[in-house]
């Protein structure tokens, strides 16, 4: 027992061989623990087991990040597969709401464009690539363009900023802008008229497009082009073998249009021949006697008079509605009165809706009697399809949140934290919400941004309704608690889009809390925006330690 006592005494405890590794023993009583490692195998591995736990112990405190255990993982992985069919039923959803969308409200508005002569991609033309929404534009430069360019050039500084310290992509932006310079312009065949009084004399022909401007304008000559005429008084005798596209206080239009008729004015008057179709906006629009119309008429006005032919469709709303003469097809009305004399006669069904029933003569000739619907301002509350459709538009609204939750999540959390900072959100809504618009509305009056504007008010309508979905994901984290996780996080959001959906149902008050929260949560996004874009601030960071080499000794030198 003496022997075993002894022996113990001899070799080094645990205690003593950890201070050794952390040099905390003196000089003299280290060279003494040295020279009996070197000495004694059993001090020497155990000594070896301390320095390899300490070491295991300093990489396992330096790591920011430790990896889950096997069946913690294995159980995430299971947890992620069963989760798949939330996806599917999720895009069920999706399509079901857009097919619901569609068929109640795309479908019957394109029905009604189709029927105004406007087929499926006319309209299209129309705006972007066809008529004086295109051609000439190349060439005037208007204060217009320049305030566009300049916005979005603004937009792209900002934005791009960060990344225009590289010098390639400096000089890419420069090679593209030089580029988009150095293209040739496009042959502009295009004949500009102003002055007090504009006048193209019968027996003149003009073998382009004429564009005129003025106080009294006159056209009793030939226009091979379209005419695009702006003025006080309109008055057009001659002959246009394209089309009429009009802003003016008052038209006459007594020649013949191939083309189609198109525009606004206080008092528009037709009473020759429309090769085409006739869309027109004013205060007081008539179709006398003697016109011919060989497509349909659309129109938008406070008082619209049909005397003459109507060769297809009739699509009418304002305040009151007036048939004398003959339509081909059907008519479909929207306004306070319709009254149909006895020498009208129309070839299709006639729907009119309106506050009072329609005058309907004896004597005139219809294919089928008037249907009639009472419009109802407001939502019909006691209707069914209303509530059908707010679930509907809730779903649509998580669904559109679960979107872009998963694909921009930590821009989401962003702008949910913006959110909260209720004066900056308040004052970027009011600027971006009315600047964006105006930006986008002035960069679609010119060619140059007519696609960069479209695309900018669909962009400012999707930011709306994100910051609906930003709301709603507020008003569940404030009832709910808060959260970080994707499907809590989504929970709260259809927690939130249900009670802000029941707010905007409150008669007469539910607009303020809608636009109230859209506009909230587009001064959230924009200030996320401007955080992330900024450049961040250069902080002085105290050095942190690196994690040793595998074959680091602690203790100093461990002989082998």
């Amino acid at each position: 027992m003496s022997d075993t006592g002894e022996e113990s005494l001899k070799h080094l405890d645990e205690m003593t061989c950890l201070l050794y590794l952390e040099r905390q023993l003196d000089r003299a009583r280290g060279l003494e623990v040295s020279a009996h490692t070197q000495e004694c195998d059993r001090c020497r591995t155990l000594l070896r087991a301390l320095e390899r736990e300490s070491r295991l112990l300093t990489r396992a405190m330096l790591e920011d990040t430790e990896p889950l255990p096997s069946r913690l993982a294995q159980f995430q992985e299971r947890a992620r597969r069963s989760m798949q069919w939330i996806w599917g039923l999720a895009f069920g959803l999706a399509a079901t709401g857009i097919y619901a969308l569609y068929t109640g409200y795309v479908q019957p508005w394109q029905q009604q464009l189709e029927q105004a002569g406007f087929g499926g991609s006319s309209l299209l033309n129309l705006l972007i690539f066809q008529g004086a929404f295109w051609k000439g534009w190349q060439s005037m430069l208007t204060l217009l363009e320049v305030l566009a360019l300049g916005t979005l050039g603004g937009l792209a500084v900002m934005f791009f900023r960060r990344r225009f310290r590289r010098g390639s992509a400096l000089a890419l932006v420069f090679a593209g802008l030089c580029t988009a310079m150095a293209l040739p312009l496009p042959a502009s065949a295009t004949e500009f008229r102003k002055g007090d009084r504009v006048s193209v004399p019968k027996g003149e022909v003009i073998h382009s497009d004429l564009y005129a401007a003025g106080g009294q304008i006159r056209i009793g000559g030939t226009i091979e082009g379209d005419l695009v005429v702006a003025g006080g008084d309109v008055e057009v005798s001659g002959h246009v073998l394209g089309d009429l596209l009009s802003a003016s206080g008052q038209v006459r239009m007594t020649g013949q249009v191939d083309g189609s008729v198109r525009g606004y004015a206080g008092n528009i008057t037709i009473k020759g021949k429309v090769g085409r179709n006739v869309m027109t906006c004013g205060g007081d629009v008539n179709l006398d006697r003697d016109a011919n119309v060989g497509g349909s008429i659309t129109s938008f006005s406070g008082r619209l008079s049909i005397d003459g032919h109507v060769q297809h469709d009739v699509l009418a709303m304002g305040g009151q509605a007036n048939i004398a003469g003959n339509i081909g097809g059907s008519a479909r009305i929207r306004s306070d009165e319709l009254n149909i004399d006895s020498s009208a006669e129309i070839g299709g069904p006639v729907n009119f809706e309106g506050n009072k029933p329609p005058q309907v003569s004896d004597q005139a000739k219809l294919a089928s009697p008037v249907h009639f619907e009472r419009l109802t301002h407001g939502p019909n509350y006691s209707n069914p399809h209303y509530y059908v459709w707010q679930i509907i538009w809730t779903s649509a609204y998580i669904l559109f949140g679960l979107v872009l939750f998963a694909l921009m999540p930590k821009f989401s959390v962003e702008a949910l934290s913006s959110l909260e900072k209720y004066g900056a959100s308040a004052g970027l809504a009011v600027l971006v919400g009315a600047g964006g618009f105006v930006a986008a509305i002035i960069a679609c009056c010119t060619v140059v941004g007519l696609f960069i504007g479209v695309s900018g008010l669909f962009l400012w309508l999707a930011s709306l309704y994100f910051g609906l979905v930003l709301v709603s994901t507020l008003i569940g984290q404030a009832l709910m608690g808060r959260t970080s996780e994707f499907w809590p996080l989504i929970g709260r959001l259809a927690v939130g889009a249900a009670i802000l959906r029941i707010l905007t149902m409150i008669p007469h008050a539910g607009w303020v809390f809608k636009y109230g929260a859209a506009f909230w949560g587009l001064g959230a996004i924009s200030l996320a925006l401007f955080r992330r874009f900024q450049p961040a601030l250069a902080t002085q960071t105290p050095p942190t330690a690196q994690p040793l080499p595998p074959n680091t000794t602690i203790g100093g030198p461990l002989p082998a």
